[in-house]
Order: C-alpha cells, then structure tokens, then sequence
C-alpha cells in the first residue's frame, strides 16, 4: 500500500485536491489496517480521510522552494525505471 503514496510538492501543474484525497486514504489504510473498514468504522475512517487531506493540503499550501516544478511525466518515467530495476525479468520471461 505505502508505494501509493507519492510526492505531490512542487509539481507543474499543481496537485488537485483528487490527489491529495487519494494519498489520504492510502495513508489512514495503511495505518488503520483497513483496505475497506467495516460499517460499524466507516465513519471514523472516512472522518481520518478527511482530516488527513485537510493537513496535507495546508502543508502543501505553506511549503516554499526554489527549486524548480518537477514534471509528472519525468518523475513517472524515473519511478518506471526504478520498477524494472527492481523486478529485472527472468531469461524467457514473456516468451511463448
């Protein structure tokens, strides 16, 4: 679950809310144990959720940088990389 949740300062174009509510929830099910909670904690998982994103959209509002914006297209190509890496395919691997 942990590798859901990406960096989201500093980008060009700027996060949306969608994705900081996504890293939320990856978040709360992670630290809850929860993938899906119950009725009887539905509600206070949801309530965690949204906690979680209002603190992360107000960090995210307040942070500052001179650096400059990463590309999501960049980054993601870089994340890929970092994926077959770390899963190399084995001799024969995709051969029918």
């Amino acid at each position: 679950m942990c590798r859901n949740i990406k960096t989201l300062f500093n980008f060009d174009p700027p996060v949306t809310e969608e994705e900081i509510r996504a890293a939320s929830l990856q978040f709360v099910r992670k630290i809850s144990g929860f993938t899906k909670p119950s009725k009887a904690n539905e509600g206070s998982f949801l309530a965690a959720v949204d906690e979680v994103a209002g603190v992360s959209t107000r960090l995210l509002r307040s942070l500052a940088t001179n650096a400059p914006p990463k590309s999501r297209e960049e980054e993601a190509a870089k994340a890929k990389a970092r994926g077959a890496e770390r899963r190399p395919l084995s001799p024969g691997a995709g051969a029918s």
